[in-house]
């Protein structure tokens, strides 16, 4: 597929998957209509880039469904002046995504090889807001924070106490909390000391693994 043939599939993409189902924030839309999602997956799956569903990345990883990358950065509320963390850069799309919507973004990744390859797409795709940091996302990144928005793009059994320690006053998170095969989208607002958490739609991700995570004999 040429460049055109993306582009074009980017934009079908945002019709069917994305207005089709209810996403209306216009900044999250323009974002999954200009960023090339097909480089951020391994080049033998470039052409499936676009369809309505997860794909593997390695390392018993995946990218997320567009769609779900979509609800849950409008979820997010980014305003331009935000600093962000993602747990679980995984391929490095959502950084993209959340790099064309806030001021920094932090992501952190478990598997060194996969941070790598994330930060060179990153770099490829003019993403020079996203700083990608290794380590156990479960716990957050303390030495960067605090941070106006987190997003954890792995499934948790509890929304982490150490990413709460790290969301700003007037802050949001969005997790997806639940066992290691079906969760929900959890989303928790810090509001003077105070954290309301709201539960939103089912979801499946593959397990955040850490200290405040799943374990790996879990």
């Amino acid at each position: 597929m040429n460049e055109t043939g993306y582009t074009e599939a980017r934009r079908t993409m945002v019709e069917s998957q994305l207005r089709a189902r209810g996403i209306r924030d216009p900044g999250v839309l323009r974002a999954m209509e200009e960023i090339p999602r097909h480089l951020f997956v391994p080049p033998d799956l470039a052409k499936q880039a676009y369809d309505d569903r997860p794909l593997d990345i390695g390392a018993g990883q995946t990218i997320s469904q567009p769609y779900m990358v979509a609800l849950m950065s409008e979820l997010l509320a980014v305003e331009p002046h935000h600093r962000v963390l993602e747990v679980g850069t995984g391929s490095g799309y959502q950084a993209a995504i959340l790099a064309a919507l806030a001021r920094e973004v932090v992501t952190i990744e478990r598997f060194e090889n996969l941070a790598r390859q994330a930060a060179g797409r990153l770099r490829d795709a003019g993403c020079g807001n996203v700083r990608v940091v290794v380590g156990d996302g479960s716990a957050g990144a303390r030495d960067y924070g605090p941070f106006d928005r987190i997003i954890v793009t792995a499934a948790s059994p509890l929304v982490p106490p150490s990413l709460k320690e790290q969301l700003a006053a007037g802050g949001r998170l969005v997790c997806p909390v639940g066992t290691r095969h079906a969760q929900k989208l959890v989303v928790v607002d810090h509001g003077d000391g105070v954290f309301e958490e709201s539960e939103g739609v089912g979801c499946v991700f593959v397990p955040l693994l850490g200290k405040e995570g799943w374990s790996e004999d879990d």
